[in-house]
């Protein structure tokens, strides 16, 4: 299956307290903001993910995600119910489950990896004054 298979994506309907919600896959416009909120996390980001885990040590970063990858405000976000919250992230995640462990994972490992040795002389060696 080709990513432009189906184009544009279906979007998948999750059904909240609140009500049916439809999700779509992140979109371009989304990606500055979206990767400026999961980089902290996004080490510990998985195939199967333990949102309570990532709520009780990420809760801001993943109520900010959750309000880019659902295209809704913070406030709405902020008032779900918990359980609400979780069934919509396992959402979210399924929806976009390509763009997060094939791609943001691995870019964010990429990139610490080749910061590291500048890192690492940067705390080993003298600035020039």
């Amino acid at each position: 299956m080709t990513d432009f298979q189906t184009f544009p994506p279906a979007p998948v309907a999750v059904q909240l307290s609140c009500g049916a919600l439809e999700l779509t896959p992140v979109r371009l416009g989304d990606l500055p903001r979206l990767l400026a909120v999961v980089r902290p996390f996004a080490d510990v980001i998985s195939a199967e993910p333990d949102w309570l885990a990532l709520l009780g040590a990420h809760g801001d970063g993943v109520l900010e995600l959750l309000a880019i990858t659902t295209r809704k405000d913070r406030a709405w976000v902020n008032d779900l119910s918990l359980d609400d919250a979780v069934q919509l992230a396992a959402a979210v995640f399924e929806v976009n489950a390509d763009f997060f462990v094939q791609r943001v994972v691995p870019g964010i490992t990429r990139s610490a990896d080749k910061l590291a040795p500048l890192i690492q002389r940067l705390g080993t060696t003298p600035s020039p004054a």
